[in-house]
């Protein structure tokens, strides 16, 4: 039974506290049980509470129930951070040996919300050093492994929190996406990552309050459970200036909806970028499920020219504000892809910038007209299946080599550029048994559309119910 309940949904979780059908504390001794079991063979859950705060706080969950107050909506589910995301009292180090022994004052706005509705923290999950890269290991903790295999990596660079999910450690956790954090560890650990559009789940405390290629968002092992999550950490803050005001309760709507003629256009490489054959094997099947539902599929692709030149730039510019200072003193103390990136920024020149912000607008409207017919974008997730957790990144594709540390990622972050919503769902196994999301990209801020025919294609096909052997 204990086993049992780390790998109900949140939602089913939530259901049975609620009916009293089982207790806050024995859904928090699980927990810490498969943590004890599980985590040290994977290391995703890195800075854990005290075993006996987090019992306390679910004997007080259970009073409060049992004296009849109403519950939350996260009430007395166990979740777990990124540690890139300060949380009071609790060590937050960002993978940096800079700030190893670093124990903030306050919780991020994505944490505050959480302990709002009720969840209870049960720790940090691995990150890779200030979130730079999809593949998580860092000086201070060491990588997070595969659960499917450990030999391979968990992606990145929310990979502790996919890890902790794909081994039942939480039924949920948080992470960001600036390149594909959320998307890409959930592809490769058969979970759910949900990039909303920017300002849908409001980022506060930030150095850049009107930054919007970096976003924060969910990661559950069901969609349903996404859209749960979302409806507690979406919703307007006045502390950004950003923020969509649609409130986060739009996502506790039901996910059903008729897929008859919905036009779907996918494209398996974007008009040229290299992909594993690997990958695109098990996701040629996901054409036929989306047809079985009644959608049209057409494989076709909106032009992204510039999109590599964009991201680049905007995405040094963003690594020289937030850690030049820090290079200035700590140069060696940070690894060698974090400081080729602030240095990038540095070199930057204000015509280049506003040269990266113009293309940006114009492929926006390219990609915005494509879309006037298409009402889904699909695509892999990730242009590789898991690789060797010992490579610090992918340096080859089918023969194509990779000049930087994030050019194996295009699939993703060409989709960050355009600001679209964008969710990872799983979508099946290599002939190795590796897991490949299927990425499921909407209009412009029509998150509620993404969840709802991602929920469709997860229903029919099942595949984010296998669980790694690692785990049971």
């Amino acid at each position: 039974m204990s086993s049992e309940l780390c790998f109900q949904s949140a939602v089913k979780l939530s259901r049975m506290i609620r009916t009293r059908e089982v207790s806050v504390r024995e859904v928090a001794e699980a927990h810490l049980e498969q943590i004890k079991k599980v985590n040290q063979r994977v290391n995703a859950i890195v800075t854990l509470v005290p075993e006996e705060k987090v019992l306390d706080e679910a004997d007080a969950a259970d009073r409060r129930l049992a004296r009849g107050d109403k519950p939350a909506l996260l009430h007395g589910l166990p979740t777990a951070h990124k540690d890139l995301f300060p949380t009071k009292g609790l060590r937050t180090t960002f993978g940096s040996p800079i700030f190893a022994d670093c124990v903030p004052d306050n919780d991020a706005l994505i944490v505050e919300r959480q302990k709002r509705a009720g969840a209870i923290t049960l720790g940090k999950t691995n990150t890779p050093e200030f979130g730079a890269g999809s593949q998580t290991f860092n000086a201070v903790f060491g990588a997070t492994v595969n659960p499917y295999d450990t030999s391979k990596t968990c992606g990145g660079s929310s990979g502790g929190a996919a890890a902790a999910l794909a081994c039942g450690l939480v039924p949920l956790a948080d992470g960001s996406d600036l390149g594909g954090s959320l998307r890409n560890p959930a592809s490769f650990c058969n979970v759910v990552g949900f990039r909303p559009s920017p300002g849908r789940i409001p980022s506060w405390p930030s150095q850049n309050a009107w930054y919007n290629l970096a976003v924060q968002g969910p990661l559950a092992r069901t969609v349903e459970d996404a859209a749960l999550f979302m409806s507690v950490i979406a919703g307007p803050d006045h502390r950004s200036p950003i923020a969509i005001e649609e409130p986060g309760s739009l996502f506790g709507r039901p996910l059903d909806r008729k897929l008859k003629n919905i036009r779907i256009a996918w494209s398996p490489g974007l008009g040229g970028l290299p992909v594993d054959r690997r990958v695109t094997e098990v996701l040629g099947n996901s054409v036929k499920v989306f047809q079985d539902l009644g959608c049209i599929v057409e494989e076709a692709f909106p032009d992204f020219s510039d999109a590599d030149e964009i991201f680049q730039i905007l995405r040094a510019w963003r690594y020289e504000f937030m850690y030049g200072s820090l290079l200035e003193k700590h140069r060696d103390r940070m690894k060698d892809s974090v400081v080729w990136n602030i240095e990038k920024g540095m070199r930057l020149t204000g015509p280049e910038i506003g040269a990266a912000e113009r293309k940006r607008t114009e492929l926006y409207h390219r990609v915005r007209t494509f879309m006037e017919t298409y009402e889904y974008l699909m695509l892999p997730v990730s242009q590789v299946p898991p690789f060797d957790v010992t490579a610090p990144y992918v340096t080859e594709i089918d023969g194509v080599v990779m000049e930087t540390y994030i050019d194996w990622m295009r699939s993703c972050y060409y989709i960050s550029t355009i600001g679209n919503p964008a969710i990872s769902v799983p979508a099946g196994f290599t002939a190795e048994g590796l897991p490949v999301g299927l990425q499921i990209v909407g209009r412009h801020h029509d998150d509620f559309g993404v969840l709802q025919i991602a929920r469709a294609f997860e229903q029919a096909t099942e595949y984010g119910r296998k669980r790694p052997p690692i785990a049971v």
